[in-house]
């Protein structure tokens, strides 16, 4: 009975790493498959080498391509691997592309498919991200959530009854089998930072860096945070594409950084004083750590980290944006806590359910 496990892009990696582990430890019979949706050293290499994944057994090298091709290349490739390999089971993660098409094709196969992180919905429809996390768990066998909000909205669209199992937070088993490493590294001394005494950015999200006036906005914001706390930034491939048009304001001390590995990117995150992001992920993530976290969104598809956690929705509201800060410098965050099973378990549930699954 075989267990092919697809990978594509850097969130899914810390999502399927426990997975994919766990069944290697099982001695599950197992393919695993990078489609190559992130490619280069900084935002795919390093991970595995951190992460201790094996190598893939499979490398489609899709690249970079518009929503549309990018798809449909994948499509093209994993549809091969599966005429090869007939797998007995398809594991997917997330809600990047490669998590659609894999689906896609392992539905038109009459592959039973595993979503890990399936029912997070942000009700947004003009997120790419939206559209792959609604059709992934519409075509899938079994349905793996990290928070009871996922479960109630695969209910409200008629999946209740459809193999869904609340497991707990895969990304949380990596966070918690990292970060004690990840802070001995401590990786703020490489910036001159003292521990809580900076402020971490991400931003990627189309709606955030597409828009010159949205990102001139937001970076000016970043400036006036920076004269209160340095702004670490670590860049990611699509927003650097628009900082030549809409360069970091010079105020304060905004410090721009190439993408960062995995465990430099954890140390940091945990001993951040505020963390400002566009990420579900990290969201997820200063949630766990007890972090302070602004999203610069509308919407989350997590709130859970909102309800319970440390995160709170600001958009790109400069005045909101400060304020919130002056808060977080006053000590008055609300502590949060860690949501239900978000234990560092699992991947351990999963693999139980894959198990009971492929011998039924």
């Amino acid at each position: 009975m075989l267990v092919c496990s697809v990978v594509g892009a850097r969130p899914n990696f810390m999502k399927i790493a426990p997975v994919v582990l766990e069944l290697l430890r099982r001695q599950v019979p197992h393919l695993f498959v990078h489609t190559g949706q992130h490619y280069d050293d900084s935002m795919s290499r390093v991970f595995f080498q951190e992460l201790r994944l094996p190598a893939p057994d499979v490398h489609l090298g899709v690249g970079s391509q518009t929503h549309g091709r990018q798809t449909a290349r994948v499509m093209e490739g994993i549809e091969e691997v599966f005429e090869r390999h007939s797998p007995n089971l398809v594991i997917v993660g997330g809600d990047v592309n490669s998590t659609l098409a894999t689906a896609l094709v392992a539905a038109k196969r009459s592959i039973p498919i595993a979503h890990v992180e399936a029912g997070l919905r942000s009700s947004d429809r003009s997120m790419p991200e939206e559209i792959n996390r609604v059709v992934t768990d519409h075509v899938s066998d079994l349905l793996f959530t990290t928070e009871e909000s996922a479960n109630r909205n695969l209910e409200r669209e008629g999946l209740g009854e459809r193999g869904v199992h609340f497991v707990g937070n895969c990304m949380v088993d990596t966070l918690l089998q990292h970060v004690d490493a990840a802070i001995a590294k401590e990786p703020w001394r490489e910036y001159g930072l003292e521990p809580r005494g900076y402020a971490l950015l991400t931003l990627h999200r189309p709606s955030n860096v597409d828009i010159a006036e949205t990102l001139d906005r937001l970076l000016h914001t970043i400036g006036s945070v920076s004269t209160r706390l340095p702004v670490l930034f670590p860049v990611h491939p699509r927003t650097r594409r628009h900082l030549s048009s809409s360069p970091p304001a010079t105020r304060g001390d905004v410090r721009l950084t190439e993408p960062l590995p995995y465990l430099t990117f954890l140390g940091l995150l945990a001993r951040a004083r505020i963390v400002l992001t566009d990420s579900g992920g990290v969201q997820e993530e200063t949630t766990a750590l007890g972090v302070p976290c602004l999203t610069l969104r509308p919407n989350t598809e997590r709130p859970v980290t909102t309800t319970r956690g440390t995160n709170r929705l600001v958009g790109t509201d400069p005045e909101i944006i400060l304020e919130c800060l002056e808060s977080v410098l006053a000590g008055h965050w609300p502590t949060g806590e860690v949501p239900p099973l978000w234990d560092g378990r699992a991947s351990r549930r999963i693999v139980d359910i894959v198990e009971g699954f492929l011998s039924s």
